[in-house]
């Protein structure tokens, strides 16, 4: 833990930083899988937009 003490004597602790690492670009697979999901997506709030506007 990183503690540092100001000039009236008040501890500050800050949490430690977790090792950052960079994401990589996903595979085609999980691109597939996303568009997949995203087509699902638009299916369920088109259809909660149409039932929505027939309803009312």
């Amino acid at each position: 833990m990183y503690t540092t003490i100001n000039e009236d004597g008040v501890l500050n602790n800050y949490a430690t930083e977790p090792q950052m690492y960079y994401a990589e670009y996903p595979a085609i697979w999980e691109q597939r899988k996303y568009v997949i999901q995203a087509v699902f997506a638009t299916l369920i709030v088109t259809t909660l937009a149409l039932v929505g506007f027939s309803v009312s």
